[in-house]
């Protein structure tokens, strides 16, 4: 991996981090360059895969993420394509299982009332 690329992908966890500071998870950090597990840390109950680069590298994240499976956890896969800078945050593809994604919209109240 170039070094380019290795910046890129640690200034996208840095900007994330900071985003989440500012929308309800305070203790948000980036983990660095070559660290193994979570892009993210601070951030209970999910696990961060993020991915700065040309393409969209789906499957390989999702292995990533199914390899350091935990229970409980959330696998949350986020896509910074080129072309989109820190000024288009809100609009980078953020990416989980079907059966995680249908589980949230439940629990937000979409479909079905859920059952208690």
């Amino acid at each position: 991996m170039s070094q380019s690329r290795k910046h890129r992908g640690y200034r996208t966890q840095t900007i994330q981090a900071a985003y989440l500071k500012r929308h309800g998870f305070p203790h948000a950090e980036p983990t660095g360059a070559g660290r193994q597990g979570s892009d993210i840390l601070g951030t209970i109950g999910i696990d961060w895969e993020i991915a700065a680069r040309r393409g969209l590298p789906i499957l390989e994240k999702m292995r990533q993420l199914e390899e350091r499976q935990q229970d409980g956890k959330l696998g949350v896969i986020l896509l910074r394509p080129d072309g989109m800078g820190e000024q288009s945050i809100e609009r980078w593809p953020f990416i989980v299982c079907n059966a995680d994604g249908v589980r949230l919209l439940r629990q937000a109240g979409y479909g079905d009332p859920l059952e208690d």
